[in-house]
């Protein structure tokens, strides 16, 4: 147990100053498609390192399988690092915990699943906390949010099929599969956006690889070890480390406003999955 929770606590920490050096590079001047192209570039390259063996054996279920996870994370890293281009980092991160309101949705649509009366107060929970967080007016930009609920939506969608990976093969190969999958679709983008690839700033997208890196590799451990579910509502706390520091070293404001709706958004997402 105490190795899943390192894994966990890998992961929140990991996952919040990957969006600063997210936006430290977009606010550099660098396009969020070529800054996705090079992050997937840099942890192709890393994921090499970090698998001794592979357990690989194609099929149609692993071939169908990596090409929609690298559509999914392709899309879901550039619409985050799109918010971030343009949206504070302390008023974007709590959205995420819109997460399971969306597996909520799809159940109901695909399995008739009828959300239970927790359930439905976890979802005014999230409303409520999305109130707090936007009722000021400051700090908020309906472009950013959209984009960062797009990026929800798709990296929501995007754990299901890396949980298939795994299953598959095992935490080693699922990275390698990951990074590459990411890599080829976050080039086509690039290539569709007619954005020149130029370098960004190598010290921050040298921290981003390796935060990106702790981050999805502590995720894929975590997902091996208990239920999606449970790792999403754990993985919710991030949110607050990205609030203080958004607060830090952005210099956004709303720091008492934007930890009350962060913890009473938090609180929904776990009655929800929990429920």
């Amino acid at each position: 147990m105490i190795y899943v929770l390192s894994g966990v606590l890998s992961r929140i920490v990991s996952n919040s100053f990957l969006n600063v050096f997210q936006k430290l590079l977009t606010n550099n001047g660098n396009k969020p498609s070529v800054v996705n192209f090079y992050t997937y570039l840099g942890l192709s390259i890393l994921s090499v390192f970090l698998t001794p063996y592979l357990n690989l054996t194609l099929s149609r279920d692993l071939i169908t399988n990596f090409i929609i996870m690298g559509i999914l994370g392709a899309l879901g890293n550039y619409y985050i690092i799109k918010a971030l281009s343009i949206g504070e980092l302390s008023s974007l991160a709590p959205i995420n915990s819109y997460k399971p309101v969306v597996a909520m949705v799809i159940a109901f649509i695909y399995l008739k699943e009828i959300p239970s009366v927790f359930a439905i107060l976890g979802i005014l929970l999230i409303i409520a906390g999305t109130y707090i967080l936007h009722f000021s007016g400051k700090g908020y930009n309906k472009t950013a949010v959209f984009y960062r609920v797009l990026a929800l939506i798709f990296s929501g969608s995007e754990a299901v099929f890396i949980k298939k990976i795994i299953l598959l093969t095992n935490i080693p190969t699922s990275f390698l599969l990951w990074a590459i999958s990411g890599l080829i679709f976050s080039f086509v983008f690039v290539f569709a956006s007619k954005h020149t690839p130029k370098i960004p700033q190598i010290k921050y997208l040298g921290l981003l690889v390796l935060s990106v890196g702790i981050m999805q590799y502590s995720t894929n451990y975590v997902f091996s070890k208990i239920n999606v579910s449970y790792a999403l509502a754990l993985f919710q706390l991030s949110t607050l480390l990205s609030v203080f520091l958004g607060v830090n070293i952005f210099h956004e404001r709303g720091l008492k406003r934007k930890i009350i709706a962060c913890t009473v958004m938090i609180t929904g997402a776990v009655i929800i999955i929990f429920n």
